[in-house]
């Protein structure tokens, strides 16, 4: 199973559209405008129904981002302090991320098995990223760290 994650090219604010493998559009990312720190949004297309958010932790030394699904804080993603490659601390369903973060090929692992892998597809108009995953449950969780990854490469702090 694949999702497509195509940034906008012209907007103010961070905005994603996210299509399923036959290129049907499935999700609507959209940050707010004016706020505090990262506040990030998953909308369904079909429905306008948010269906969770990331949100920027403030006051804190690296930047550090909650992972929201129905209402409900389910994890964490944490920047870490390197001299070169970006590096984060994950708490989220146990999932480890291993790979080339700042290139954008990664693999996500619970265990020894892997559960999906990103990787940013090139000669694209906008940043576009191809996630593939294995299990249906794991689209939406996916879909969250992937974004939370993203607004913590965006957000300095090294």
């Amino acid at each position: 199973m694949k999702l497509l994650i195509r940034q906008r090219v012209f907007s103010w604010t961070d905005h994603y559209d996210v299509y399923d493998e036959n290129g049907n559009a499935k999700y609507e990312v959209q940050a707010e405008f004016l706020t505090l720190g990262h506040q990030i949004h998953v909308y369904e297309k079909t429905t306008g129904r948010e269906v969770g958010s990331i949100h920027q932790k403030l006051l804190t030394l690296m930047p550090a981002f909650e992972i929201v699904i129905d209402g409900r804080t389910v994890g964490m993603v944490r920047k870490q302090f390197t001299l070169f490659a970006p590096r984060y601390e994950v708490d989220f369903r146990g999932w480890d991320v291993q790979g080339d973060l700042f290139g954008w090929d990664y693999q996500v692992k619970q265990g020894d098995s892997t559960v999906m892998t990103i990787s940013k597809e090139l000669f694209r108009w906008s940043d576009t990223y191809a996630m593939t995953y294995t299990n249906p449950a794991y689209e939406m969780p996916g879909l969250l760290l992937v974004i939370a990854i993203d607004a913590a490469n965006c957000s300095g702090g090294d």
